[in-house]
């Protein structure tokens, strides 16, 4: 299952049109922590020596922009839903094109 995270968020990244949002429920810690390494791996430019004479402009733009923090049910909804308390979204913004 967690291999097929993997590739399938890799490939909803190549499907996004810019501006468009990827939102990823996750159920257990561990797929959590992947899909949350994933947007942060994403959002990250290539790491350049401080003193690379190189533009801003020119540097790699990150492809995708954690949009707020993750969201957790609220106490009500695990009340009324118990199966929900280990429920984690996460949501990311296309911001350029690959």
């Amino acid at each position: 299952e967690l291999e097929e995270l993997s590739l399938t968020m890799q490939q909803c990244l190549n499907l996004l049109a810019p501006q468009g949002r990827l939102a990823i429920i996750s159920f257990h810690s561990l797929e959590d922590r992947m899909v949350k390494q994933f947007i942060r791996g994403q959002e990250d430019r290539d790491d350049l020596p401080a003193n690379f004479p190189v533009r801003a402009a020119d540097l790699p733009q990150p492809r995708l922009k954690s949009v707020g923090k993750a969201i957790k049910p609220s106490d009500e909804e695990v009340r009324l839903n118990p199966r929900s308390r280990s429920a984690v979204l996460r949501v990311a913004e296309r911001t350029s094109v690959v």
